[in-house]
């Protein structure tokens, strides 16, 4: 995956398009059979041969293999319902998979599923997958978005077992942020169900199809925002009892007894953490439920946003604390250090002890002895310190008649001198318009520490796997020998060094073009290659970014390039 967060969308003007808001659940008992009917809907598509009828186009004719644009691949198809198709593919130009939704463009939700694809990529926020492309060519709609290989759906978690309490509280958490600042852009998502919700191999939650799987299912509400926080509830429900909330069963989850109605996840299941199951009931509106525990129910993703914040925070557990191996103590006998113990009951002799006229002899020899080796050491070594005295000052005599000759004076090192940048660009090859916070750029030589250039946040220090990397293009106006680049950082910042080759005659637009020279990391990192080295156009190519304000994002605050 390598898009960044603000992915852009070639797609027709469609001011005609119709809304996403047509019907609405006019009360809790029709958002139930509502979500009832939309479940059954799910489980029928989980199969990825799955098939429908309804009278709608029929769905192109596609293969594996086939191409779009020249560019996608079509590898193996998810998912045929409905008229439309999807597809895991093979962006041939950025090798890497992608998810592909396929539909004839005469097909009823043409139009909508359009629209959708456009708004959802404008969000470009990255806790949702992000759509990276829309078309109509071909007499076909195809909407590329990105594909987490990485990411383990919410109902395949399931299947082994309710989350862990900090689990829980997490889904909640990220899904429901992430919810409210759609809902601010007037997005809705109308399908949140565990198989729209993934986990990352960095234990991020992400959401899949924001507005653009309702349009290729066709449906509408009056009250997104109610839509989604029940949603919401029940994604939670799900995570704390292993159970849907409904009576039907789905996603591979049984739904509850007949004829008992909504009942807390505490009282589904011994251990469930009390504000989280109060939370689920709050979200599903429940009103019998949340009259009983005095709390009002949230109708919306940013009441239940608020509702999080008043809770206790859950902490994540201690990390497991495995015992070291119990201290082997080792005894020895007096006298025997180091030495194997005699067998038990075997006597030792005794030492007699000498006299006390044999003591006093000793230690007046001992002392008679220290004093003439230190004497004779004393004036050893001011003979010592006289003769190299002597030999110093023929030696400088000598230095400084061959220096007045110049014959054998050593050459010295001219001393590096700087060179100047002439322009800088933000590189991003693997986005999907190929920048990165263009507007500050020149920021990164303008000799002031203070100011920087950064780039778009992301979920992880390694850019939430979304791509290998961001950097900065340096072009020095001609080719010239670079001795060292001296990078400073806001904040911990792993880089390479990369270059062009000299003889490259424009600025290269490829990442291969740029051949890696050398790496380092900290605040403020000097690069020097490990040998000559004659370029033009340097890359200063970042791999790993530090947290900064609760965010991962890499700042650059200056930039110097030195002979």
């Amino acid at each position: 995956m390598a898009e960044r967060s603000t992915a852009a969308v070639d797609v027709a003007d469609n001011s005609g398009d119709e809304p996403l808001t047509a019907k609405a659940d006019q009360s809790t008992a029709d958002g139930v059979a509502k979500n009832r009917e939309r479940d059954t809907e799910d489980v029928e598509a989980q199969g990825s041969g799955g098939t429908e009828s309804s009278g709608k186009a029929s769905p192109p004719e596609l293969h594996s293999g086939h191409k779009l644009a020249r560019r996608y691949r079509l590898e193996e198809c998810v998912t045929r319902l409905d008229g439309f198709s999807s597809w895991r593919a093979v962006d041939e130009k950025l090798r890497r998979a992608v998810g592909v939704h396929l539909l004839p463009a005469d097909h009823a939700r043409a139009r909508s599923v359009l629209a959708a694809a456009r708004s959802s990529a404008l969000l470009g926020d990255p806790r949702f997958v992000q759509v990276l492309d829309a078309v109509e060519e071909n007499d076909l709609v195809y909407v590329v978005h990105e594909w987490l290989p990485d990411a383990t759906e919410l109902t395949t978690l399931l299947a082994a077992g309710p989350l862990e309490v900090y689990d829980a509280y997490q889904l909640v958490s990220q899904i429901s942020s992430a919810m409210a600042a759609a809902h601010r852009e007037g997005l809705a998502h109308l399908r949140l169900n565990p198989n729209a919700v993934l986990r990352t191999s960095t234990g991020q939650w992400r959401i899949r199809g924001l507005a653009v799987n309702a349009a290729l299912r066709g449906v509408t509400s009056e009250t997104p925002q109610r839509t989604d926080t029940e949603a919401i509830g029940a994604l939670l429900y799900a995570a704390l009892t292993q159970r849907w909330p409904y009576e039907s069963d789905a996603y591979g989850l049984s739904g509850l007894p007949k004829d008992i109605g909504l009942i807390a996840p505490d009282q589904v299941r011994a251990g469930v953490h009390r504000g989280l199951s109060e939370l689920s009931m709050r979200a599903l509106a429940n009103d019998g439920a949340t009259a009983s525990r005095h709390e009002s129910p949230c109708t919306t993703p940013e009441e239940l946003v608020k509702a999080i914040g008043e809770m206790p925070r859950i902490r994540p557990p201690e990390p497991a604390f495995t015992a070291p191996p119990d201290y082997q103590r080792t005894t020895y006998q007096q006298g025997t250090y180091g030495r194997q113990s005699p067998h038990p009951g075997v006597t030792q002799p005794v030492p007699t002890p000498p006299s006390p006229l044999e003591s006093r002899t000793g230690r007046a020899l001992k002392w008679a002895v220290s004093g003439l080796l230190i004497a004779a050491l004393g004036l050893g070594s001011w003979q010592l310190a006289d003769a190299l005295m002597d030999q110093g000052g023929k030696s400088e005599e000598t230095n400084q008649t061959q220096t007045t000759d110049g014959g054998d004076k050593a050459p010295t090192k001219p001393a590096s001198a700087p060179i100047a940048i002439r322009s800088a660009q933000d590189f991003d090859p693997f986005g999907a318009d190929g920048s990165e916070k263009p507007g500050d750029i020149g920021k990164v030589y303008d000799n002031s520490p203070t100011t920087y250039w950064q780039t778009d946040y992301y979920l992880s220090s390694d850019f939430g796997r979304l791509k290998s990397g961001v950097g900065v293009i340096l072009d020095l106006g001609k080719v010239q020998e670079v001795g060292k680049v001296t990078v400073s950082f806001v904040g911990n910042t792993s880089v390479e060094l990369r270059a062009a080759s000299g003889d490259e005659g424009s600025q290269p637009t490829s990442f291969d073009a740029y051949s890696k020279v050398t790496e380092g990391s900290g605040t403020t990192v000097a690069l020097t290659p490990d040998k000559s080295l004659k370029s033009r156009y340097l890359l200063v190519w970042l791999t790993k970014l530090p947290q900064i304000d609760g965010e991962w994002r890499g700042r650059v605050a200056d930039i110097k390039v030195t002979s």
